[in-house]
């Protein structure tokens, strides 16, 4: 067996957790860096030099935009006070504090807006909420590609979704216009190595690949859940399966933290959702 291919099937083996998981035919240091993903929490206090952020914006704008209407902007956040603040209104998350650079990836129709009122034209599609599908989905595009660039230099990279708890704050305090909405987050640093962080094993393939048509299948579902039993068993962790969990965090809307009223923080921030 090859380096390669041995690096390949432990890869493989951690992210489905020692269920079945795809020959790994096929390989790259791509594919590695993707399939070595985990999300870091722990960083070294080094800086993420200028140069390197430029080179993750680069890598976050060659991602697809629909249309080429590039609705998206990102705000890169290194000072302390900045990010104690941005922590208290996303969970009070220590990562964010700790992180050399948080970035908010942002759905920003301002920018395209600003753009029409200058010409005089016509901006009614802006008011749809397909636009802002558009914004947010293109964030998302661009932040993966950021984050699968800044993993291949040895980074690490951790998503917050928390920003969404208060976004009218995130907002006041990144100084938004209106008709920009704070999507998520993401801690970047060197991440720490006295604390390391494991690969969390996802669903089986059978679960979410449907070939030609949808096909529910309840079996992988079971076995992943016994999967992540083993995996929370083996670092010491409750074995309390993903399922529990998942159940937990869709049961009401006091367990959305906050996000239950995201109609009404759209209309603060601006948008006309038609």
């Amino acid at each position: 067996m090859s380096l390669a291919t041995f690096i390949a099937d432990a890869l493989l083996e951690s992210r489905y957790g020692g269920t079945e998981h795809p020959a790994p035919d096929s390989w790259n240091a791509v594919l590695e860096t993707m399939l070595g993903h985990r999300s870091i929490r722990n960083f070294r206090p080094e800086p993420v030099p200028d140069s390197v952020l430029a080179m993750l914006v680069a890598a976050a704008q060659s991602a697809s935009t629909s249309s080429n209407l590039q609705c998206w902007s990102v705000v890169a956040v290194r000072e302390a006070e900045r990010k104690a603040r941005l922590s208290q209104l996303a969970g009070d998350q220590r990562s964010i504090r700790e992180a050399p650079v948080f970035l908010v990836w942002l759905a920003d129709l301002a920018r395209n807006e600003a753009i029409g009122q200058a010409q005089n034209a016509p901006l009614e599609g802006l008011h749809y909420l397909e636009t802002l599908f558009v914004g947010i989905i293109d964030a998302a595009l661009a932040a993966q590609n950021a984050a699968v660039a800044a993993e291949s230099l040895g980074l690490g990279v951790c998503y917050i979704g928390a920003v969404r708890n208060h976004p009218e704050g995130i907002a006041a305090e990144l100084g938004l216009p209106p008709r920009v909405l704070p999507v998520f987050g993401m801690c970047i640093g060197r991440p720490d190595p006295a604390k390391s962080a494991e690969i969390k094993p996802r669903l089986p393939q059978p679960a979410v690949l449907h070939l030609e048509t949808y096909a529910a299948q309840p079996d992988a579902v079971e076995r992943y859940e016994e999967c992540v039993k083993r995996v929370q068993a083996s670092e010491g962790q409750e074995a309390a399966g993903w399922v529990r969990r998942m159940l937990n965090r869709l049961a009401s809307k006091d367990s959305l933290n906050g996000r239950d009223r995201m109609r009404a923080a759209l209309a603060n921030l601006g948008f006309e959702i038609r």
